[in-house]
Formats: C-alpha cells, sequence, structure tokens
C-alpha cells in the first residue's frame, strides 16, 4: 500500500490583508509539489463571502465548487464559534471577548477538521497558519503533525514582537508615550523610534484597550514558537535582500531557536493581476477604471487606498479629494463601499463621491490592486503602508506616500521611507487628519521634477529589479520555498 500524498493544509485568519497572502502561498505549494494535496482554510464567514452560493460540506468533504480542477487543491472552512462572524461594535470588551472565543472554539473546529480530512484519507502532513491563530500548532502538535508559522509582515516587525516578549518589553512601556525615544534592541535599525514600533506594544498593552486582544495573542504567538522542538518554522512573506539586517539579527542569538524562511513577495501566481484570487471583497465592475487608465500617460496618476479595513470621515474624505484636486494629476481613489454608503447619507459629501466635483479623478468601491500598480501609467501609492500593498508596490517599482495608522504600518513605513527610499512619509494633524497641503507635497515629492523625486523613483526601479529575481525560478525566495517543499513529509 502506497504512503499517504503529502498534505499541507493553510490556516488564516478571517481578513483579507491574511487572506490574500495566505491563499497566495497555498497556491505556490500547490504548484511547487505537483504530487501534493493543499487544503485552505479560514472561517466558515469568510468562506461564504469567497465562495456565496457555494455552502460547505458539513463532514470535512468538499463540495465541486471549492475544489480546484485537478482535485488537489480544495477550500474547507472552520468555525470560530459565531455564526455571522465578529460583528464590528465600538465596545472593546466585545472584540476582546470575540478573540478569546475564536481561540477556544477555533482550535477545537480546526481539530475536527484535520481528523476529519484523515478519516477521508486525505492525512494532513504540514499546517501552515497565519499570525492571529496560535492555537492551530497546539492542535497540530498534538497529533503529531509538524507546524510552520506564516509570519505576513516583515522580518523586522517579528524581530520587535520576539524581543519585546523575550526580556525588552519593560523598555518600551516606560517609554511607550514618548514617540521620539530611541528603542536600541538587538538586530534593530539605528535610530528606530517609539513612533516606529507596531501600534500594538505602544496602544494595546492595557486590558481597556479595543485591541488588546491582539496583543495577547502576539504574546500567545511568541509562546507557542517557543515550544516548538527542535526549532520553530516561519515562512515570511519578504526575500532576503529586503531586509538583510534584520534576518541577520534573527538568525543569530536567542532567535536561532527559530528557523526563518524569506519566501516572498507572495503575489498572484501570474505576476500581474489577481486572477488567482479569492477574496471576501470583489472589484469594482463598474467603475471601467482599468480603461481609464489606459487612457492616460506614463507615471502620471496617483493611486490612492488605505486598505480593506480602512474607513474615513466626512472630514478625512473631503480633505483627501481636495487635496488630490489641487495637485493637477488624474488619481484613483478606493473608498470602501460601507464607507462610501454611510457618506452618501450627506449630499455635500455625496456629491464629491459619486464624482460630480471631480475633475481629475475616480473613485471605485474595490479594484484589483495588483493589476493597478503595474499599470504603466501609475507613477505614485498614496497607502496606509500594509504590508501586501508595501510589497505589490516594491514589485510594481511604484514610488509611495506612506499615510501608516496601525499595527505593523508604522515600522513598514520607516522601510520604505529610510532604509530603500523608495517613498516619503506624510504628517497628519493632532487630530489624525491627513490635510490637502500634506498631501499636495507628498505627491510632489514623488512625481515631481526636483532631484529628490528622481531619486525616489529611481530606486523604486532598483528595488523592482532585486525582488524580481528573488521571486523568479532560483532566486532567493524560490529556493527558501522548494527546499522546505523537498523537505517535508
Amino acid at each position: 500500500m502506497s504512503p499517504p500524498r503529502r498534505h499541507f493544509l493553510v490556516l488564516t485568519f478571517p481578513l483579507q490583508g491574511h487572506i490574500a497572502p495566505a491563499l497566495r502561498l497555498a497556491r505556490r505549494l500547490h504548484v511547487a509539489a505537483p504530487d501534493a494535496l493543499v487544503t485552505f482554510s479560514t472561517t466558515e464567514v469568510a468562506h461564504r463571502r469567497m465562495f456565496p452560493a457555494k455552502p460547505a460540506a458539513a463532514d470535512g468533504g468538499a463540495n465541486n465548487d471549492s475544489v480546484e480542477d485537478d482535485g488537489r487543491l480544495e477550500f474547507l472552512p472552520f468555525s470560530d464559534g459565531m455564526e455571522a462572524g465578529y460583528v464590528r461594535s465600538t465596545d472593546p470588551g466585545s472584540f476582546n471577548a470575540y478573540m478569546a472565543s475564536f481561540h477556544a472554539a477555533g482550535a477545537r473546529s480546526f481539530g475536527q477538521l484535520v481528523d476529519a480530512l484523515a478519516a477521508r484519507g486525505r492525512p494532513v502532513s504540514r499546517v501552515v497558519y497565519t499570525l492571529m491563530l496560535p492555537w492551530a500548532a497546539d492542535v497540530a502538535r498534538e497529533r503529531g503533525i509538524p507546524s510552520a508559522l506564516y509570519w505576513i509582515q516583515p522580518v523586522a516587525v517579528f524581530a520587535i514582537y520576539h524581543h519585546y516578549f523575550h526580556g525588552h518589553a519593560g523598555v518600551v512601556a516606560e517609554h511607550r508615550h514618548d514617540p521620539s525615544f530611541v528603542v536600541e534592541l538587538p538586530g534593530l535599525a539605528p535610530q528606530t523610534t517609539v513612533a516606529d514600533l507596531p501600534s500594538f506594544l505602544t496602544d494595546s498593552t492595557d486590558p481597556s484597550d479595543f485591541f488588546h486582544g491582539i496583543f495577547t495573542t502576539i504574546r500567545d504567538l511568541m509562546d507557542t514558537l517557543d515550544k516548538e522542538r527542535p526549532k520553530s518554522t516561519v515562512f515570511v512573506n519578504t526575500c532576503q535582500e529586503l531586509e538583510v539586517g534584520a534576518l541577520a539579527a534573527v538568525e543569530a542569538g536567542a532567535q536561532a531557536e527559530h528557523d526563518v524562511l524569506p519566501v516572498g513577495p507572495v503575489l498572484p501566481s501570474s505576476g500581474v493581476g489577481d486572477d488567482d484570487a479569492v477574496g471576501i471583497f470583489k472589484e469594482d465592475d463598474d467603475a471601467k477604471y482599468m480603461e481609464w487608465l489606459d487612457a492616460k500617460p506614463a507615471d502620471s496618476v496617483v493611486y490612492v487606498s488605505f486598505g480593506s479595513l480602512a474607513t474615513m470621515a466626512r472630514e478625512h474624505l473631503d480633505e483627501l479629494l481636495r487635496g488630490l484636486e489641487e495637485c493637477g494629476r488624474p488619481y484613483l481613489c478606493v473608498v470602501r463601499k460601507d464607507n462610501k454608503a454611510a457618506l452618501l447619507a450627506d449630499a455635500e459629501a455625496k456629491a464629491m463621491v459619486v464624482g460630480e466635483e471631480l475633475e481629475n479623478g475616480v473613485v471605485v468601491e474595490w479594484c484589483d490592486q495588483v493589476r493597478v500598480l503595474s499599470h504603466a501609467a501609475v507613477g505614485c501609492f498614496v497607502t496606509h503602508c500594509g504590508w501586501n500593498s508595501v510589497l505589490e508596490s516594491v514589485v510594481a517599482g511604484v514610488p509611495m506616500v506612506c499615510v501608516p495608522r496601525m499595527s505593523d504600518q508604522r515600522t513598514n513605513a520607516r522601510l520604505v521611507v529610510r532604509e530603500w527610499r523608495v517613498g516619503v512619509r506624510a504628517q497628519v494633524d493632532d487630530g489624525g487628519v491627513l490635510r490637502a497641503a500634506e498631501v499636495r507635497r507628498c505627491v510632489d515629492e514623488v512625481m515631481g521634477n526636483l532631484e529628490a523625486a528622481a531619486e525616489v523613483r529611481r530606486m523604486a526601479a532598483e528595488w523592482k529589479q532585486v525582488v524580481t529575481k528573488a521571486m523568479g525560478n532560483g532566486g532567493s525566495s524560490d529556493r527558501n520555498l522548494m527546499a522546505f517543499v523537498d523537505g517535508a513529509s
């Protein structure tokens, strides 16, 4: 009797910013290991949004609509214990209670899924999980299945979290209200300040904070990695060339307990356009934005998107659109559908959002960001600096205007501006509003005719070549992924 086929189970948290890189990695494994099975799993609510007319089988099996043509890749959900998932609320207790419930129910349901797959003759041989699911490694370990963390943020952020939870929390806690304080951690870039650290370490340590549940989850994740023997395996969605210093830090000293493998940037299989993306948001079919881009000169368009979680108050959107209009350049701006609907209740805001007062730009609800950034007309990306967006922009060679808000975005912006020199950081006012004048200033800094703008564009073109080589056949990231696949059993 032949042994079971290798089977990778990729598990992710139900946010678009987690689903996209996890699904892309699942597809990379599917291609890299042609004899293996791959299962992609997120919560039932997110699964239903990915496959709205395709309910999942209840017995750990997949229906025909959530299985790839060759039968090797299937999509199966697990339960977070909530029929409707997390329902947005302004109550911190609600979110933190959801996170606690998610941990318990998720672990239980995921264990049942693994067992059901084994009963079907598709036993899992390797679990790969994203950073909000520390319990996945515990479930795998209980069943004797090796696991790997898929870290979907930069290595620099991984190093910061590791040091924080291994003896350096005190110095950050003591100075967390002083954004200019310089933090010295092993391997961390010089002149890194408290303002450059992930916000969950400076703003969410108090149990009353809205995101305290994320802080404790990351703490649990670091504890989980410490339990792995002989060492944990950590995939990172970056490439060796982008983060030489941070990688050297995690490969030395106490962090040698982690086998860190840069396998990114992990993008759609075609490299241009999210042809393989199945997500919880759908692009705006009515905007015809690609045709609009086709009519614009090269490097002339400002693309603006603040990510899948971002919502903007009326004042924020007014200032942004005013600044873009005053730039005098064509722009494509993404405003989420639910955010747009709320603004349409205001007649004056409606006029702005639907384009009655927009002379130079187009506002859409969602778009294929990889295709947009890869379009020759796009010359600048105004971004929140989520890691997926940063990587997609670097791969496309598009300079950035960084407007970080939370989580790893502040650290990511530092990488963009100070280490790679492919963008500028915008300053918001005391109320957190990006003013129109600042929009104009920053766009001019990366798209204007001054020498500084030319240097930013030159560096963006250079980094594009570097990461393209790393992602290609025989590149550093490709070699790391193939070594993992060849060593998996």
